[in-house]
C-alpha cells in the first residue's frame, strides 16, 4: 500500500523526480574518476591518446571535415571525446553548430567559452565544459555571472597553474573544475588537484605516461 502511494505521489510530481535524477547525475559527475584528460591538438597526439589508456580525451583545434574521421577513430577504440567548439574551424561555434555536432557525433563532451553552447549542449545530454580565463578580477566577476546563467557540468579554469585560484573558484561556484593550461610538471598536477580540482586537462605526453603507471 505504502509502495502503491509513492509511486503515485511520484507520477503527479514529474517536476520533482526530474530534479532528483538531475541532482544525482551531477554528483556523479563531481566525481572524475579519471584525474588526467589528455588534450590533442594534431593527428599526432591523438593517436597517441588512442594508444593510451585513458578512456575519455579531449581534442582542441581542428577542422569540422576533420572531425567525422577522429570520431570514428575514437568509437574504435572506445575512446570518449570531448571536442572544444570553439576551435573546431569551417563551422561557427554557436548553438546551431552544437546541435550539429550533437546530433551527427554524439560526444562525451563539449568545451567552449560560449553560453548558447552550453545551453545547447546540457539540452543535448552531453558533458557541458564552461571555459574561463584568470585574466583579473573584472574578468573573473563576468565569468562568475556566465556561469551562473550557464550551470555547466564543469569549468575548465585556465591558467590550471594557479592553486589558489583554483580553491577561489571553486568555493565561489560550488561546481567541479577542470584545470588546464601551463601545467606542466607533477607537482603542479597535484598542487591544483590539491586545491580543489577534479581533473587536469593537458597535452604534455610526459604527465599522461607518468599518472597512466
Amino acid at each position: 500500500m505504502a509502495g502503491a502511494c509513492l509511486f503515485f505521489l511520484l507520477l503527479n510530481n514529474k517536476d520533482f523526480v526530474f530534479k532528483i535524477i538531475e541532482k544525482l547525475v551531477q554528483r556523479g559527475l563531481s566525481h572524475l574518476e579519471q584525474k588526467i584528460l589528455p588534450a590533442s591538438g594534431n593527428m599526432k597526439e591523438f593517436e597517441n591518446f588512442l594508444k593510451s589508456p585513458y578512456e575519455i580525451g579531449v581534442y582542441l583545434d581542428m577542422h569540422i571535415a576533420q572531425l567525422k574521421n577522429i570520431n570514428i577513430m575514437a568509437k574504435e577504440h572506445n575512446k570518449k571525446m570531448i571536442y572544444h567548439v570553439d576551435l573546431i574551424h569551417g563551422i561557427k561555434n554557436d548553438e546551431y553548430a552544437t546541435e550539429y555536432i550533437c546530433q551527427e557525433f554524439k560526444p562525451y563532451g563539449l568545451i567552449s567559452t560560449k553560453s548558447s553552447v552550453i545551453q545547447k549542449a546540457k539540452q543535448k545530454g552531453v558533458v557541458a565544459v564552461q571555459r574561463i580565463f584568470l585574466i583579473d578580477s573584472h574578468a573573473l566577476e563576468k565569468s562568475y555571472k556566465l556561469i551562473e546563467k550557464t550551470q555547466p557540468d564543469y569549468i575548465e579554469v585556465l591558467p590550471g597553474a594557479m592553486p589558489k585560484m583554483i580553491t577561489e573558484v571553486k568555493e565561489r561556484v560550488k561546481t567541479p573544475i577542470l584545470a588546464g593550461g601551463l601545467i606542466r610538471t607533477s607537482e603542479d598536477v597535484y598542487a591544483a588537484l590539491e586545491a580543489g580540482a577534479s581533473g587536469i586537462t593537458t597535452s604534455k605526453k610526459e604527465l599522461w605516461n607518468h599518472f597512466a603507471n
